[in-house]
């Protein structure tokens, strides 16, 4: 199957974000690609609490997901929504940040809400504290696809090797990192991070990502990284998406997926240990 990631610089506008994001999405089509994906926060960058409450929408009343479903049925593709911001019902009105995996015939076919918060302090002017506007998600998601087995994470998940182990020894084969990466932090731990997830598991690892500046019309512009990844179950980059928005593709075949786990099978071995 060919996979293409879309590389986006998103605003804070969620109707012009579609638009740009379904023109890449055609491009990604006409390219060959039978499977799309699309970075962390597709619909709203955001770092206005104040803009998200006007502009984000429940999952059943959010129009980018709803275009972008009519989009997959219309071109027969699965389409994996990195993420959307959406509301919730959570008393203190944090949202989801949520992975969206589409068949081909327009249905959703998982769900999977971001596990790990990104509440960190960088420098003395860059600090993040995603726990204070999303609600954590709980649940490890798989799903089927036609190449087997799909695990969905985002972004600061990749920090966190346990959870991409877990999915790899329940069976997926392909596992995905949809992100809106610091700047600072990605131009040190990005690849290398994405590598090590790939080496460890003997899976593709596809990661697309927002980049540039993005434009706010509340509170202060964010900065993403971009490099949109695709690497090899033996930790190869396969291609990177620089830092335009654009499309890049990679073949996939699990036939590699087998090799690699065959050559160094350690996701067969499995010592318990005491301590510390």
């Amino acid at each position: 199957m060919r996979a293409a990631l879309v590389q986006l610089c998103s605003s804070d506008d969620p109707a012009a974000n579609l638009a740009a994001t379904a023109a890449l999405i055609e491009q990604a089509v006409a390219g060959g690609a039978g499977f799309v994906l699309t970075p962390e926060v597709t619909n709203c960058v955001s770092a206005s609490r104040t803009r998200q409450m006007d502009v984000l929408r429940p999952e059943g009343e959010d129009a980018t997901l709803a275009a972008l479903r009519d989009l997959a049925a219309t071109r027969g593709i699965w389409l994996l929504i990195g993420s959307l911001a959406l509301k919730t019902g959570d008393a203190d009105g944090r949202f989801a940040n949520r992975s969206f995996l589409i068949a081909p015939d327009g249905g959703i076919a998982a769900r999977y809400d971001k596990i790990h918060m990104f509440d960190v302090t960088i420098s003395d002017s860059e600090s993040y504290r995603e726990s204070a506007g999303y609600l954590p998600g709980t649940q490890a998601v798989l799903a089927d696809m036609p190449f087997g087995l799909l695990g969905m994470t985002i972004c600061y998940d990749v920090r966190f090797p346990h959870l991409y182990r877990n999915l790899a020894q329940a069976g997926a084969l392909v596992l995905t990192v949809p992100s809106a990466f610091s700047p600072v932090t990605g131009a040190a731990h990005w690849e290398t991070l994405l590598r090590a997830r790939a080496i460890e598991t003997g899976s593709y690892v596809l990661a697309p990502a927002q980049t540039g500046t993005h434009s706010a019309s509340h509170g202060k512009p964010r900065q993403t990284y971009g490099h949109s990844l695709t690497i090899s179950p033996w930790g190869e980059v396969l291609g990177d998406g620089g830092t335009a928005p654009g499309v890049i593709y990679v073949d996939l075949s699990m036939d590699e997926v087998a090799q690699a786990r065959q050559r160094i099978p350690a996701l067969m071995h499995n010592p318990g240990f005491d301590g510390p």
